[in-house]
């Protein structure tokens, strides 16, 4: 599409985020919450919505509800209640959802994205809500048949619902992403999206630049990536202009995306509310949050990605692009954060956590849990290299490889075991540099015509005779010494 057509229009987008919860039991019963169980096995009478069977509210899933509105800014509803959703799917087996209604657990609050120029957005929160999750209907390839799998019915869930703050696709995958690292950091969720324990469905509608009303929503639905949420946000709202620049009508419909295409297509029309018949549910009594509930749940808050990513750019005067990194995954950031808070040099560690430690565990397809040397390592090899006791090289080529296989031994005595400490016996290099000279006598005499950029060239020839050993300080005064007598 011609860009000068797009730049015509403003699209609109509300992200609509729902956030299995790693709780042990279901939402209302304790039938047990586990992903890739045997099909159909983690059921009961209260999960199926058997006559006579009453349903408790899991507290667990409340707190997590909490902290996520808490991370979010968001106000919490002490006073809170269920409803039923009334609508029928081959795998709600009870023919309603237990959720919230007019009574979401957390209203008005807002997250903070960061975008590729370095600038910051907020996009509002309109509510959080707890509900439970229906079961899985699948549909094998050449059958007919529809299978169901009630184990995740009942599961919990929280649905993070945006305002329509987001402007374009990379805004709303920056802000999936935000939510994905805030349940993470919070351990309240996985956030895996390809086994469905977090999902996004996107509303998104296009208006003419200066126009005072939006456009005709859509909703899209069955993205499970943060890149086929921004591709279909791309396709759909290109789709929108096309439409209404022919003159045509967006149907408010329910759409769904096909990842292989990249394109969308009509599931279901919107024009007319669905009559979900709302009412209070009869079987639970409020969950009320005082004080003393709120402010333990508070207490318990772990240090978030915006907080890490203030303390390493702004204490430790680490980049954007540094920063960024480190606190893209919850255990690296926390792995760094360790660390400089045992070396002084926050760049180095830096360097060593998202250089070597990174390509280490992708590499081997690792988590760092499984990860063999602790921040205490690190340091101590960060402060052999400070020290000038170790050469970076030697360090990253063979000292830190060394330690991997050897991770009950100290840098310093791997280091000293390993003959790697560098050679910074005044004597004994001032005799290695003269063998240099003496092997290389047309060099030092081209050096003493004026050709000072041989330098680099002796410099390599002496790490090479002292196995990268030379103290690079020492070693560099007296070549020049000897070269400039």
């Amino acid at each position: 599409m011609d860009d000068n057509i797009k730049a015509n229009y403003q699209p609109v987008i509300g992200l609509e985020v729902h956030a299995q919860l790693l709780t042990r039991s279901k939402m209302y019963s304790s039938d047990e919450n586990e992903y890739g169980a045997l099909p159909n096995n983690n059921l009961s009478v209260i999960t199926l919505g058997h006559p006579g069977t009453l349903p408790r509210v899991n507290y667990s899933a409340v707190e997590f509800a909490m902290k996520m509105g808490l991370a979010t800014n968001c106000q919490i509803r002490r006073d809170n209640l269920f409803a039923r959703k009334n609508y029928f799917y081959p795998d709600l087996p009870k023919g309603y959802q237990i959720t919230q209604d007019k009574t979401p657990i957390c209203t008005g609050g807002h997250v903070e994205i960061r975008l590729s120029d370095g600038s910051t957005k907020k996009i509002g929160i309109t509510r959080i809500h707890m509900e439970e999750d229906a079961g899985k209907s699948m549909h094998l390839a050449g059958e007919v048949e529809t299978l169901v799998d009630l184990n995740r019915a009942g599961v919990p869930l929280i649905e993070i619902v945006s305002e329509p703050d987001i402007r374009n696709a990379e805004e709303a995958y920056a802000y999936l992403a935000e939510i994905k690292k805030l349940v993470e950091y919070l351990g309240i969720c996985d956030g895996n999206m390809e086994e469905g324990s977090l999902r996004c469905d996107a509303n998104i509608s296009v208006m003419r630049r200066g126009a005072d009303k939006f456009g005709t929503k859509v909703e899209v639905k069955n993205m499970n990536s943060f890149r086929n949420v921004q591709r279909a946000i791309e396709y759909e709202i290109e789709r929108q202009i096309q439409l209404v620049e022919a003159g045509e009508i967006i149907d408010s419909e329910t759409r769904g995306f096909d990842a292989q295409t990249g394109t969308t297509n009509g599931q279901r029309s919107k024009e007319t509310m669905n009559d979900y018949r709302y009412f209070p549910e009869p079987d639970l009594p409020p969950v009320i949050i005082d004080d003393a509930w709120l402010h333990r749940v508070q207490s318990e808050l772990p240090a978030l990605p915006q907080q890490l990513y203030a303390r390493f750019t702004g204490e430790l005067g680490l980049s954007d692009y540094d920063a960024t990194v480190l606190t893209a995954e919850k255990e690296l950031a926390l792995y760094f954060d360790e660390l400089t808070r045992l070396t002084p040099n926050a760049k180095a560690a830096a360097n060593w956590v998202t250089g070597p430690v990174k390509a280490y565990l992708n590499e081997r397809a690792l988590t760092l849990d499984q990860f063999p040397l602790s921040p205490r390592h690190l340091a101590d090899i960060i402060q052999l290299i400070d020290d000038n006791k170790v050469g970076h090289s030697v360090a990253s080529k063979q000292l830190f490889p060394y330690l991997l296989d050897n991770p009950t031994q100290t840098a310093a005595a791997a280091a000293e075991a390993q003959g790697l400490l560098q050679q910074s016996d005044a004597g004994a290099l001032e005799a290695m540099v003269q063998q240099v000279l003496d092997a290389n006598p047309g060099k030092v005499a081209e050096y003493r015509a004026g050709k000072k950029s041989l330098t680099g060239m002796f410099m390599g020839e002496l790490m090479k005779l002292t196995g990268g050993k030379a103290d690079p300080k020492l070693a560099n005064q007296l070549l020049r010494q000897k070269l400039d007598a």
